[in-house]
């Protein structure tokens, strides 16, 4: 490991160098259903953060828990939704899929 940040309980990104390769880890753990809608858009907003400080031409892994369902059917999300889903869509997986779609993924 040569470099760690966190940011708050939620975010926080580690950098390793394994080999010739870096990797660039992001812990995520986003806030659950029920509270505020804005300690949710500020947990989105540093995710933004975070991500655009790391270069495109490096490698980028993101893990954690985004509290959302994407649902099992891709809609206007085609170019970031796999299909792989199941149920319905919720608030939070409209935003999983928005900043999917934000970062041309």
């Amino acid at each position: 490991m040569v470099e760690d940040r966190r940011v708050n309980d939620r975010l926080m990104i580690i950098k390793l160098v394994v080999g010739e390769c870096t990797l660039n880890v992001v812990s995520a753990y986003a806030t659950h259903a029920c509270l505020d809608d804005e300690v949710k858009q500020r947990f989105w907003e540093g995710l933004d953060e975070i991500l655009h400080q790391v270069p495109p031409t490096k490698k980028l892994f993101i893990r954690g828990d985004s509290n959302s369902h994407i649902g099992s059917t891709a809609g206007s999300y085609g170019e970031v939704h796999g299909g792989f889903g199941f149920g319905e869509r919720n608030i939070g997986g409209t935003s999983l899929l928005d900043f999917a779609k934000f970062l041309g993924w």
